[in-house]
């Protein structure tokens, strides 16, 4: 029955109440976690599996002291479930919070506190960090509202494309619109991203995966260096995990918290655009035993995390606590949870953070079936929505391959990004290893995995460097971070292609924009679904850093105006995106050609020749199909060799001829090129061209 329906069961005057400290009160719905809002009251439901008692606060807004204490009577507990229904509530003048008494060991992981205000772990809105940097107070005493789910989400319908038809763009709400040159009304927030959405559309994004949007503290270690404040900006430090982030709302939402997030989602879906989260359920920002107590540790500490034998924190998140998410309290949390922003959300997808963490039992050790992700795979709410995973965690955990998929979840496919920056930057004796990654890396994905559909293919994500940057630096160039240039991976396989940083040579800067465009050509020709980091399209930098998750300034913050200077690479990355979305074959498998080509198949200098070794400096793939619109022939030929190569294109039917649509080399992007037949092709050093296979004289 859902909380509607229950509405009509809880008329106060057929029911016997009681009364605690002057409240109306009844035993409230058991099954429905959180605080709800009824006809003529809340329903409040919360549970610990060893608390001795449980306190309900009532708070006014931003005062300190509670002005009600309601204790769950003994008898409104079932089970480890405390729920109780107050009435004469008015939601839009209350906050609340919880206090829970219990058995205090920490030897054993029992940290019970009696004294001290929780946090609902089910709350839907969370008070006190509206304004972006700021703190009312230092204790960390977070409150929830209640919340009014009744969003009019008109006619809208789901895009539900399959996985691999998407144009993956991964971007920071507050990073994306903060700066001035994005010329938005609302900067740094859900609704800037909405007045940028005729720009993703022209672009041909179809979906954007939007780093963490869950609620969290950005004021959470804050520290300056060299007299610049430096913030948890990037968000992967989750307070609620129900919760949108009030800092990123340009309006207060008091009662109505998701609004603007949910017209932004309206939106982007009617613009044919998914939305996938970013969500981080292998840790919360309690930290370790030197962490605050706000939430999850108070309630039941040893439930939620994982501890070793003398009740410490297991830290492999690397952020000082771990989730336990194989507890079934937990996994019921991350469930509902999911479920939530699906139903009222309509989000589309979920990326998980650290994902092999969701794997491992409550000792930490691996699962061969954990039942989290299987339930998650198999859940019917969720059953169209998509399921990312990064499939390593900060424990050494690195499962790309072997993630537990159970034939829905795909993966970030780390081994794209690796193995083609370094083949893309001039590592040729990687080509087997490109070959592979730029047809599915069906070596990875197959069994449990769905092929195709299963990787995630990525070259520059918010973890490491832009795609300016990757061709821009040698090294990575953290000293803004505070840390001695510690911080960041050293592995970045990047090349700055003879000058350090940024540079007026003509030449170098020629030859960058190339390497920048070879990227694009690749990402968008390989089979999976291509990602990309938000600004690489019109070359925004980092200035070389590659771990700007402290970074709230212009390090982290998109530069517009780059779009202006930068014109001919947005032009080249609008035309690549397109193409792939006008040619199938190179996404799935079609209807067989009737050229007898294979669906996929490798190439290098000489047609179907597929001896690859540590020599082979030049390699192409082939897609064929059939579609409704007719014959559907793309080659793409990349020469990462710093002299020309000669290619031999397969030799096609007498009624079709390959034509040149794209050539990095070239200026412009390619069109003078796009009328002649071709048989060879010599592709000038460092560069990529693609070809299409189209019947003579049309």
């Amino acid at each position: 029955m859902d909380g509607k329906k229950m509405v009509a069961a809880e008329e106060k005057h057929l029911i016997p109440l009681d009364k605690v400290n002057g409240y109306e009160v009844r035993p409230g719905f058991y099954g429905i976690n959180g605080a709800t809002a009824l006809r003529e009251g809340v329903n409040f439901t919360v549970s610990s599996l060893e608390a001795a008692g449980v306190e309900l606060l009532l708070y006014h807004r931003g005062e300190k002291e509670p002005y009600a204490v309601l204790p769950f009577p003994k008898h409104y507990r079932i089970g480890s479930v405390y729920s109780m229904i107050v009435f004469g509530l008015d939601i839009c003048d209350f906050e609340y919070a919880y206090r829970v008494d219990g058995p205090y060991a920490p030897e054993n992981g029992l940290i019970f506190d009696k004294t001290k205000p929780l946090l609902d772990p089910y709350a839907r809105a969370v008070t006190g960090q509206s304004v972006w940097g700021e703190r009312p107070n230092q204790d960390h005493e977070y409150r929830a509202r209640v919340v009014v789910n009744d969003f009019d989400w008109g006619d809208h319908v789901d895009p539900v494309r399959p996985i691999q038809d998407l144009i993956i763009y991964e971007l920071h709400v507050r990073g994306f619109t903060r700066d001035a040159s994005s010329g938005v009304t609302h900067p740094g927030t859900f609704a800037g991203i909405r007045e940028k959405i005729p720009y993703l559309k022209d672009l041909g994004i179809t979906a954007v995966e939007l780093m963490p949007i869950f609620e969290f503290d950005e004021t959470m270690g804050r520290r300056e260096v060299n007299g610049r404040m430096l913030l948890d900006y990037w968000g992967y430090n989750p307070v609620s995990f129900f919760a949108p982030n009030t800092s990123y709302t340009a309006e207060k939402e008091f009662n109505r918290e998701g609004d603007e997030l949910k017209a932004l989602i309206r939106e982007l879906n009617a613009s044919g655009i998914e939305v996938i989260l970013d969500v981080v359920f292998n840790h919360t920002a309690e930290g370790n035993e030197k962490g605050p107590i706000f939430s999850f540790k108070g309630f039941d500490n040893r439930v939620y995390y994982m501890l070793t034998p003398g009740g410490w924190y297991y830290n492999f998140s690397g952020c000082g606590n771990t989730l336990n998410c194989n507890h079934p309290v937990v996994q019921q949390l991350i469930l509902e949870c999911l479920r939530y922003w699906t139903i009222e959300y309509h989000v589309d997808g979920f990326r998980f953070d650290l994902a092999s963490i969701l794997g491992r039992n409550e000792d930490g050790s691996p699962m061969n079936q954990p039942p989290l992700l299987k339930n998650l795979a198999e859940d019917p709410i969720l059953r169209n929505v998509k399921l990312i995973a990064e499939a390593w965690d900060a424990g050494g955990l690195y499962q790309v391959g072997s993630f537990p998929a159970f034939t829905r979840w795909a993966e970030w496919n780390g081994k794209y990004r690796d193995d083609m920056r370094s083949f893309l930057k001039g590592d040729y004796w990687f080509a087997q290893a490109a070959a592979s990654r730029l047809t599915g890396s069906l070596d990875l994905y197959t069994g449990q995995y769905k092929g195709y559909d299963s990787s995630i293919n990525f070259l520059t994500c918010h973890d490491g460097f832009s795609l300016w940057d990757l061709y821009s630096y040698n090294g990575k160039h953290n000293e803004a971070n505070g840390w001695n240039n510690s911080d960041g991976n050293d592995d970045n396989r990047s090349w700055n292609c003879g000058v350090e940083g940024e540079t007026e040579d003509p030449d170098i800067r020629a030859l960058r924009l190339q390497m920048m465009k070879n990227a694009c050509v690749a990402l968008m020709c390989s089979r999976g679904t291509p990602m990309f980091l938000a600004g690489d399209e019109f070359g925004d930098t980092r200035f070389g850093n590659n771990n700007p998750y402290c970074q709230d300034n212009e390090i982290s913050w998109l530069d517009w105006k780059r779009l202006e200077t930068n014109q001919e690479l947005y032009r080249f990355f609008r035309k690549m995106i397109w193409f792939r979305r006008e040619h199938p074959a190179i996404r799935s498998d079609q209807e067989p050609s009737e050229t007898g080509f294979p669906a996929v198949s490798i190439h290098t200098d000489r047609a179907w020749d597929c001896s690859i070794d540590r020599e082979t400096k030049a390699l192409a793939v082939c897609y064929a199909g059939k579609t409704d619109q007719g014959e559907d022939l793309v080659y793409m030929a990349l020469n990462v060799y710093w002299e020309e190569q000669s290619f031999e294109l397969p030799k096609l039917p007498k009624d079709y001829e390959w034509r040149c649509f794209v050539d990095t080399a070239l200026d412009g992007i390619g069109e003078e090129n796009g009328e002649a037949a071709i048989t060879e092709y010599r592709l000038h050093p460092r560069s990529a061209a693609v070809f299409v296979g189209v019947r003579r004289n049309s």
